[in-house]
């Protein structure tokens, strides 16, 4: 499907869906990777702008936090965030605030009605995002946060567009790579997952979305695939 990404849809919309179905077996994969090493924390990418990944963030997120996880998604994305509006909240107060001021980080937790997940929204946009991100207190905070939750998902940057999502896989056990089928050349993917592998990021997986599927309610398809990378 080309041009511009339709709206946010999340799962919990309709838990019997095709795509709600296909998030779950995203977690799987994930839960299985996790059997010898460990993934509580994640990074969520793209490839390039409008390729689904916020909303890829959001639903894994309620995909884990339907297990009954204690689960915590965090807007990283802090050029142009967007996970406030996908569960539309307000955002004077996030991850900004947290690193840059002495804010507790209960203040920052959002609830959005969904049990066991809490949403850190992206709060003011900094001039200095890299920076920011790549920080010691991004360290810090990701340790204190990992105490309270079992999971957390950060929703960051396309990876070609800057090198804040390269900065991230830092601090992160893993990271999702979404790509969107009809809208971003082979070539480009694959650049996309050298640049991650350039910083020894460990590839769980890639989404991908767009594909077509044989349901005409769900044109929007994620499919899980690959192998945990072994760098």
């Amino acid at each position: 499907m080309k041009g511009k990404m339709k709206s946010h849809r999340l799962i919990t919309e309709n838990l019997s869906s095709r795509v709600a179905e296909s998030y779950r077996v995203v977690r799987t994969n994930i839960q299985f990777a996790s059997l010898e090493t460990q993934v509580k924390t994640m990074l969520v990418t793209s490839t390039a702008p409008r390729e689904g990944k916020s909303t890829t963030a959001a639903n894994l997120a309620i995909a884990f936090a339907q297990t009954g996880s204690r689960v915590l998604l965090v807007d990283a994305d802090l050029r142009r965030p967007t996970l406030h509006k996908v569960f539309r909240l307000s955002n004077p107060v996030g991850l900004t605030n947290l690193l840059t001021q002495s804010v507790a980080p209960e203040i920052a937790l959002r609830d959005v009605g969904v049990p066991n997940l809490r949403v850190v929204t992206s709060g003011p946009i900094p001039p200095n995002p890299a920076e920011v991100l790549g920080s010691s207190r991004m360290r810090d905070l990701i340790n204190n946060l990992k105490q309270s939750f079992d999971y957390i998902l950060l929703d960051s940057p396309p990876t070609l567009a800057v090198a804040d999502a390269a900065i991230l896989t830092a601090f992160v056990d893993g990271v999702i790579l979404v790509i969107a089928v009809a809208e971003v050349s082979m070539d480009k993917a694959r650049k996309a997952k050298a640049q991650l592998q350039g910083v020894n990021a460990k590839i769980l997986g890639v989404v991908l979305n767009g594909l077509e599927s044989d349901s005409r309610e769900d044109h929007h398809y994620y499919y899980y695939y690959g192998k945990p990378s072994s760098n």
